[in-house]
């Protein structure tokens, strides 16, 4: 088997890890609290990328970065991590699979505003289009949903995804300053902390012997399978294949995600998911068409949304 080939099955087993992790993620909801399992997740995942940096070498972070990774793990971690399983408890996952691929839209609009890159036609379309598809999903619900709390949830997963957003867009100088290994161990590092207070109440009350096989199956797919493994397959396929390829496959995750819940009776497809999904496709088409190629993409995942730079 040939690199190439290796390299899309790299890509197709992460996006089936991020697919399948939303409703997972849902799996655990009654039985480990949201932000005691944001802690977990952080601590595992930095504990392993600091064992695994033992084994990169890169130059030192110089004094001057060291303030940008911490603001860096607030975005990336913090608010990522933290908003991310809370909506996700209290929302359902085709909805959250839905609007983190908003995540490439929410990036143009960010340069547009904030770092001064010019808003074509075609591109401010695609903005327009793909803003459209979110607030169709955010505004109409199907009949028997859980209003306030689905609302909620949905809300919490759309900040998440503009916080993940903020991060891709400030992460892109230190990625091409050090290795990826580097800065994402820092970045852990820093989020560990933040997230600690938040955390270590639902963590002391957490009730251990009540877990089943299943749901330890369940918490080691979260803490290490959507983040450091699908990290790992996400940077060898990066060797291989540019970024317009690998971006391609974020078009999977909401429909794996739809399988896996209507599979676990989670959640129901509908008119409304439908429209809302094929509007933010349309719209990354569009966006995707204006923007101009970069030097280095670094495709990474943190929350359950993926990372392009």
């Amino acid at each position: 088997m040939n690199k190439i080939v290796k390299a899309h099955l790299a890509l197709l087993a992460v996006n089936l890890i991020y697919g399948a992790n939303y409703s997972i993620v849902k799996k655990l909801e009654h039985s480990i609290d949201p932000f005691a399992l944001v802690l977990i997740r952080a601590v595992v995942t930095m504990i392993l990328l600091w064992i695994t940096g033992l084994f990169v070498r890169d130059k030192t972070i110089e004094k001057k970065d060291f303030r940008k990774l911490m603001l860096l793990g607030v975005f990336a971690i913090a608010l990522n991590q933290l908003l991310f399983i809370k909506g996700l408890y209290m929302g359902n996952a085709i909805n959250a699979a839905i609007i983190m691929i908003l995540s490439p839209i929410v990036v143009i609009l960010i340069e547009i505003l904030f770092l001064k890159e010019k808003a074509p036609l075609i591109r401010i379309a695609g903005i327009a289009t793909g803003t459209l598809g979110a607030a169709i999903l955010l505004v109409f619900k199907p009949p028997g949903a859980t209003g306030n709390n689905l609302l909620l949830g949905d809300i919490l997963i759309l900040i998440n995804c503009i916080s993940w957003s903020i991060y891709m867009v400030m992460v892109k100088p230190l990625m091409i300053k050090y290795k990826t290994a580097t800065v994402v161990k820092w970045i852990f590092l820093f989020g560990s902390i933040y997230v600690l207070p938040f955390g270590w109440s639902g963590f002391s009350a957490f009730n251990i012997s009540a877990m089943t096989g299943g749901q330890w199956a369940c918490m080691a797919y979260v803490v290490i399978g959507s983040t450091y493994i699908a990290y790992f397959l996400n940077t060898y396929a990066l060797t291989e294949l540019s970024a317009s390829v690998a971006a391609t496959y974020i078009y999977l995750q909401p429909v794996i995600a739809a399988l896996f819940a209507i599979s676990l009776k989670q959640d129901s497809l509908d008119m409304v998911k439908v429209i809302s999904a094929l509007l933010i496709i349309i719209g990354i088409y569009l966006v995707s068409r204006s923007r101009r190629p970069v030097e280095k993409v670094v495709t990474t995942e943190i929350s359950g949304g993926s990372e392009e730079e």
